[in-house]
């Protein structure tokens, strides 16, 4: 089991190392020992923070980024503060109100695309939004012919979003074929998600309990199988321009590479799938995450359910790693709230 550093240092040395996280997350610079003899609540003299800043240091709570130049907190400060330091704030009223204001209750997708908007305008942040998608309750399914080789699926979800997708098919495949294909599925899948139902059917098929003629069980056989191993998930992102301010970033190639991840959706779904588990805001500092980690990022994510209270997507922010966490972490967990309130 992993010591606190703070088992280590006293309660000066807790303080100062807590004001400077603090100033440093306020201004984004390196801290030094005068400016925090300047703060009247700590009340002692620079030297004496020189040599404690010189000992958090030396437990790797502290970082020099050049010569004379004051200090920065590690990740591993970071995350001590977090834990173990930091006051998280509450909403006020008004800023609760602003957040029911904006994120409405309309469909599915707009609610998402609501509350990625509002997250990132609150936080001065990028905010990400994943929802699942193959794994989400259905009421319909339709087949529509493409062409040869090829069909359009039309999902209804039972929250009202609808996703189209093509699958491929026989060459020769007649259109009776798809309308029987459609009909059974729907016997079966609704109130259900594919990933739920497809056992079943797959069961049923190969018991030949299905009363399909051998085309038609082709059909939903692999159609099943491509639909429910498509993609599980879908991502909204927002506000990518606020990551390229300078004083959040200092190394734009870092945020190229940010950039990159978020595009091609690296270790999202692992990021994500991490964020589920349990409930409750989780807060990855970066290196902690295989995502954005070379892009030197935080993220913060709470997960939002559907009526049944099942967790159904993360949404959240992200940005650098000094982050205003006591004011981020409410938002994005009232955000989740609201959302949540509003699938049910």
């Amino acid at each position: 089991m992993t010591s606190n550093p703070f088992d280590d240092i006293d309660v000066r040395s807790r303080d100062i190392f807590r004001r400077l996280v603090e100033t440093y997350l306020e201004s984004g610079e390196p801290v030094g020992s005068r400016t925090l003899s300047q703060d009247r609540s700590i009340g002692v003299s620079a030297a004496t923070i020189r040599n404690v800043m010189a000992d958090l240091t030396d437990l790797g709570l502290l970082h020099a980024p050049h010569i004379s130049a004051g200090r920065l907190p590690t990740e591993r400060g970071l995350r001590l503060f977090v834990d173990s330091l930091m006051q998280v704030g509450d909403l006020t009223d008004d800023e609760r109100r602003a957040i029911e204001a904006e994120v409405r209750n309309d469909d599915i997708e707009n609610v998402l695309e609501d509350a990625a908007a509002r997250l990132s305008g609150l936080t001065q942040a990028a905010s990400l939004v994943m929802t699942q998608k193959a794994d989400a309750p259905l009421r319909q399914i339709e087949f529509v012919a493409l062409g040869p080789g090829k069909a359009l699926a039309i999902l209804v979800f039972e929250d009202g979003r609808v996703e189209n997708r093509v699958i491929e098919t026989s060459e020769t495949l007649p259109g009776s074929t798809l309308v029987q294909a459609g009909n059974y599925l729907n016997a079966r899948l609704h109130g259900r998600s594919l990933n739920e139902a497809r056992a079943d059917i797959l069961a049923e098929i190969d018991a030949n309990r299905a009363e399909l003629d051998e085309i038609t069980s082709k059909l939903v056989r692999d159609g099943v199988a491509e639909l429910a191993g498509g993609a599980e998930f879908s991502l909204i992102v927002r506000g990518r321009g606020k990551l390229i301010d300078e004083s959040a970033f200092q190394d734009i190639e870092r945020v190229r590479m940010l950039f990159d991840d978020l595009e091609r959706k690296r270790d999202v779904v692992e990021l994500m799938s991490a964020a589920r588990e349990g409930s409750g805001v989780k807060i990855f500092i970066g290196s902690e995450s295989n995502l954005f980690s070379l892009s030197g990022s935080s993220v913060i994510t709470a997960p939002y359910r559907d009526e049944s209270r099942k967790i159904v997507g993360v949404l959240g922010v992200i940005g650098p790693t000094r982050l205003n966490y006591a004011k981020v972490i409410p938002i994005v967990d009232y955000t989740a709230e609201v959302v949540s309130r509003l699938l049910k």
